[in-house]
C-alpha cells in the first residue's frame, strides 16, 4: 500500500525554523520525484519545492527561495523541508506528493501519489 505520511509541523514564531520529513513506503522511491506543496486558507494549493529522483535538481517557489531547503534520504524512503526564517505567509498545510517522472514540474495536477498534510501556523 502506498504511502506518504508527513511529519514536523506545529506552531512557529516569525522568524523561527521547522524541518518538515515525509515517509514513504509501497513504492520504488528512488524512482519518483518528490515534491512539497502547501495550502494556505481561502487560498488555492500550491509548489513549495520539488526535488528529482536521485536528488540531484531542486526548484523551488519564487517566494521561499534562500529560505528553504529540499532534500532526500533514498536509503530511508524520506524527504525533508528545512524551512527557516519563517513568515506569516508560510501558514497552511504543507503535503507531500509523488511525481512518476524523475524529473517534477512541481506542479499540482502533475503529482501522482499525496500525503494527508502536516499544517504549519507561523504566529506570534
Amino acid at each position: 500500500q502506498l504511502q506518504l505520511v508527513e511529519s514536523g509541523g506545529g506552531l512557529v514564531q516569525p522568524g523561527g525554523s521547522l524541518r518538515l520529513s515525509c515517509a514513504a513506503s509501497g513504492f520504488t522511491f528512488d524512482y519518483y520525484a518528490i515534491g512539497w506543496f502547501r495550502q494556505a486558507p481561502g487560498k488555492e494549493r500550491e509548489g513549495v519545492s520539488c526535488i528529482s529522483s536521485r536528488g540531484t535538481i531542486t526548484n523551488y517557489a519564487d517566494s521561499v527561495k534562500g529560505r528553504f531547503t529540499i532534500s532526500r534520504d533514498n536509503a530511508k524512503n524520506t524527504v525533508y523541508l528545512q524551512m527557516n526564517s519563517l513568515k506569516p505567509e508560510d501558514t497552511g498545510v504543507y503535503y507531500c506528493a509523488a511525481d512518476r517522472q524523475t524529473i517534477s514540474k512541481c506542479l499540482v495536477n502533475n503529482m501522482d501519489y499525496w500525503g494527508k498534510g502536516t499544517l504549519i501556523t507561523v504566529s506570534s
